[in-house]
């Protein structure tokens, strides 16, 4: 993460606050606020016209996201770019598990490009394969596995939808959890729920949608023997939530709220399920980015907003919305370091490299892994709504 202390209340452009970094790919690139790369990421994007789809999530920087085809969050990008196969190179301005859901998705002709492989996601990384694989072993000895649904995030590696594909289970966005916990508990008697790799969406969902009981829920931590948990408490547990979470959403806390309240009047605290238990309860709206984007953008003239989310996003709300006082949850500001490593120079190495006819940094999920995941992600669209 990237933090600084911001005491202001509303968000402007102003001067960009991350500090510049060295760039690690090929070309001698010119530092991103050189005017030049903006006129050679436009005469890339216009040599590859149809052949290419640039792909762009809510929480990348304004400089890449203004040549981004489409906008949005992870699973709406990969959906798109399966909707293109016209489309021979996607580049996904985004982070790692959100290229492998897209190579998923898309035709076999179609090639995924990541600008800079090194972004990746702190809560995806949190799940290993083999730690989730430790963990299943333990609910087979504890009797249970039969009963146990497992459910992934979309915000997961490629090989944790597989595994939940092979195991029964789904994945879910944080836009229909909800729906996808309901079909998890009809698919067997007593059926109970591992949910990775975000503790705090499938606790938010399981005890704020489906009125589970917070006594219900237990918290599987791979770093301790046996999760940290006796097999009787996993027996007696509905919702067996894995020990991950968003290393930016995580940051928010009811101290936040409480403080914004006493600073902006009549505020309304719009925060995403992946933050806290305590900061989703003392909230006014909670839900997804697409969610906030909605609620934001058919508020009235003259509303307050606090918004916990991530900062790229609240300052793209703030600048579009001048008519509402939006200000961002925290005084202390924190980006997504690893989203934000898709920068305007890696984006022109990328793209250059793919005019000259070299595909870099490209994403591919190998065919096992890919027929499982698929699976799981085909479960998810046939859920209702």
């Amino acid at each position: 993460m990237t933090t600084i202390d911001l005491p202001l209340l509303a968000l402007g452009r102003g001067a960009d606050p991350r500090s510049e970094r060295g760039v690690a790919c090929p070309g001698a690139l010119p530092a991103p606020s050189d005017p030049a790369l903006v006129a050679r990421a436009q005469a890339a994007k216009d040599a590859l016209g149809e052949r290419l789809f640039v792909l762009g999530h809510h929480y990348q920087r304004d400089e890449v996201i203004r040549f981004a085809d489409v906008t949005g969050d992870s699973f709406k990008l990969a959906r798109e770019a399966a909707a293109r196969p016209e489309a021979e190179y996607v580049v996904f301005c985004g982070v790692h598990f959100m290229a492998e859901s897209a190579d998923i998705l898309t035709a076999p002709h179609q090639q995924v490009v990541l600008p800079d492989l090194a972004a990746g996601c702190s809560m995806a990384d949190m799940a290993a394969l083999s730690q989730v694989e430790d963990a299943w072993d333990a609910l087979e000895d504890a009797g249970i596995a039969g009963s146990v649904v497992p459910v992934t995030y979309m915000n997961s590696s490629a090989d944790i939808k597989a595994f939940c594909g092979r195991n029964g289970g789904a994945v879910c966005t944080s836009s229909n959890a909800k729906v996808a916990l309901e079909w998890a508990f009809e698919q067997v008697s007593e059926a109970k729920v591992l949910f990775l790799p975000d503790q705090h969406l499938g606790r938010n969902t399981a005890v704020l949608q489906l009125g589970i009981g917070l006594g219900e829920c237990v918290v599987w931590d791979p770093h301790k023997p046996g999760g940290g948990l006796t097999a009787q408490e996993l027996r007696d547990a509905r919702m067996i939530l894995w020990k991950g979470h968003c290393s930016v959403h995580g940051r928010f806390s009811s101290a936040c709220v409480d403080e914004v309240r006493k600073r902006v009047p009549d505020v309304q605290v719009l925060v995403h399920p992946e933050c806290t238990h305590d900061v989703v309860t003392r909230a006014d709206l909670v839900g997804s980015t697409e969610f906030i984007i909605r609620t934001v953008e058919a508020a009235p003239s003259g509303s307050a907003w606090a918004i916990g989310t991530e900062l790229n996003l609240v300052q793209r709300l703030a600048q579009a919305h001048p008519e509402q006082q939006i200000t961002f949850l925290d005084k202390t500001v924190c980006y997504c370091s690893t989203m934000n490593r898709i920068d305007l120079p890696h984006f022109v190495w990328a793209m250059e490299n793919l005019v000259a006819g070299t595909v870099v940094n490209r994403i591919e999920v190998d065919p096992e892994t890919e027929k499982w995941a698929l699976i799981a992600l085909e479960r998810m669209l046939a859920l209702p709504g």
